[in-house]
């Protein structure tokens, strides 16, 4: 009974899927396997469970953030400006994480002191940031293609470099998993996080700080959402407004396939950054296969539709029905 309830762990099912996943491409793609390649291939979607990995934490409240996208470009724009302008690459960095917090922070004032839905908050937020990404591109003239360019090589190895023959992005997403996965599943304010979800109103009874609790949360989307930006301004050496434009279904996908309630209440790290690695292999897969980022984009956006189905609903059903079975008549595995 115990090892069913092993395979039943949605996270058991993420990696099972991920390795069929791999044979899958493997046989459609020649050299889809080689190790080098996957591992390379990391630096092609780390920043989406860098941002995924905070939005969970959102979720989890039963809020949303489509925003994250736009603080990704207005966090890319505001590194390159920055460093354009004399001020050591390091301290803008610094800068731009204070400047996505902040971008986080509005909206998370905003749906914690208001009744606006959150979608409608950060659907907001998304226009703001980008229109001021825009503005801040037009006015240091990095409107082009290839934006701000020419970053210091330390910068640039951030995502390109390799740490003990491994890529940095697989070490700086291991950070990102211990980093937030403590902090959700270990600390009392990962607890209260999971409270809010579950009930805001009995988590306000019970002396939680939810305006507070809901508001950082959104402040670590912002996080999430800045680091994105600067992994990907150093993985294409070049600032520009328009990084991370596309990101917001592949994020919010990997927070939901990775077992995170849209309803709040349930969810964890572990999960999504598995999720995200899934949805990152499946973009690496179909580009292989010569699909468009557009056909991309619809494969996708279906396993959105049906992990929000799966998870919330039949798969849920499924094990209640197997952990109540009588023991006697469940197979030894």
């Amino acid at each position: 009974m115990t090892k069913i309830k092993l395979l039943l762990k949605w996270e058991a099912v993420l990696v099972l899927f991920l390795i069929l996943e791999l044979l899958l491409f493997g046989q459609i793609s020649p050299g889809f396997l080689d190790i080098n390649n996957l591992l390379y291939s990391m630096n092609d979607f780390a920043y989406i469970a860098l941002a995924a990995i905070p939005m969970t934490f959102v979720i989890i409240t039963g809020g949303i953030d489509v925003s994250v996208g736009a603080i990704m470009g207005l966090s890319s724009i505001t590194l390159g400006v920055l460093w354009m302008n004399g001020m050591n690459i390091w301290i803008a960095l610094f800068i731009t994480l204070l400047v996505a917090v902040a971008a986080g922070f509005i909206n998370g004032f905003i749906v914690a002191h208001t009744t606006v839905q959150p979608l409608v908050v950060t659907l907001g937020g998304m226009f703001l940031f980008s229109g001021i990404a825009l503005v801040i591109s037009g006015g240091s003239s990095a409107s082009g293609y290839e934006g701000i360019s020419g970053f210091p090589d330390p910068f640039v190895e951030i995502a390109n470099g390799l740490l003990m023959g491994i890529p940095n992005s697989i070490w700086i997403l291991l950070a990102s998993m211990g980093l937030f996965g403590g902090l959700l599943h270990l600390t009392r304010y990962g607890r209260n996080v999971f409270l809010v979800g579950i009930n805001i109103k009995a988590a306000r009874f019970s002396g939680i700080h939810t305006k507070w609790t809901v508001m950082s949360t959104y402040m670590l989307s912002g996080l999430g959402g800045g680091m994105s930006g600067i992994i990907l301004t150093s993985y294409f050496s070049s600032a520009r407004s328009d990084l991370g434009a596309d990101a917001v279904l592949p994020v919010i996908t990997a927070v939901m396939l990775g077992g995170t309630s849209i309803f709040g209440g349930r969810g964890s790290i572990l999960g999504t950054a598995v999720a995200s690695i899934v949805i990152g292999i499946m973009q690496y897969g179909l580009q292989m296969a010569s699909m468009t980022s557009q056909q991309t984009s619809v494969v996708i956006g279906l396993m959105l539709i049906i992990s929000v189905l799966l998870r919330n609903a039949n798969w849920r059903r499924f094990k209640r029905l197997i952990e109540t079975s009588p023991e006697k008549s469940t197979p030894e595995w």
